[in-house]
């Protein structure tokens, strides 16, 4: 699978983006070479594509499908943005990030991968895996004393779950209650640059 092998300081740096929407807790003394530069329409319209990209861990072929899912949906309901931000929302890794049981996004995947992860009782090791309204997400009981799961909710333990999910950290469970509305995603991302870009 390709990577991105640019350090992730550097990267938040060029994408004007601070580091703790990745779950970062800290920040390059650095200033990026763009500062006080003006971009181009197409410019930004990029760069809010890289910036999502990037948040989520999502190569470009899958960002393209994800767009092209959240046009169709936006047929019955929703707007292209919207709907593009909420099904990266619902993605496994993501979820496990937001109810606390990852540090950061690409911890989370690497927990998925590595089959800890329960999805309504039955294993799934897809970090790309798509949650549904009602699902009940959980470490697997085998895992659950692993002393990596203390360490994680000592740094996330204070990290506010959004009114989406609920989170279970004693059992380190979660269930997804809602669908994520635009205003629950905290994600520094205009999406309507990103749907012109598509749009073009």
């Amino acid at each position: 699978m390709a990577r991105d092998r640019v350090p992730v300081l550097k990267r938040c740096r060029s994408l004007d983006l601070d580091p703790i929407y990745l779950g970062i807790d800290k920040k390059s003394k650095k200033q990026s070479l763009r500062a006080g530069k003006k971009m181009s329409e197409y410019g930004l319209q990029l760069r809010e594509k890289q910036k999502a990209k990037f948040i989520y861990g999502v190569l470009e072929k899958q960002f393209r499908g994800y767009y092209a899912k959240a046009e169709k949906i936006a047929k019955k309901e929703g707007i292209p943005g919207e709907n593009l931000l909420m099904l990266l929302e619902m993605r496994l890794d993501n979820v496990m990030f937001r109810l606390g049981y990852g540090r950061t996004r690409k911890e989370s995947r690497q927990i998925v991968r590595h089959k800890h992860v329960l999805v309504n009782g039955k294993p799934v090791d897809i970090p790309s895996y798509a949650v549904k309204v009602g699902d009940v997400i959980e470490v697997k009981e085998k895992y659950k004393d692993m002393q990596r799961y203390k360490d994680i909710l000592e740094v996330t333990g204070s990290r506010i779950v959004p009114e989406w999910l609920q989170a279970d950290h004693e059992g380190l469970k979660g269930t997804v209650m809602s669908k994520p509305q635009r205003e629950q995603i905290d994600v520094p991302v205009e999406e309507t640059l990103i749907v012109e870009l598509y749009s073009k």
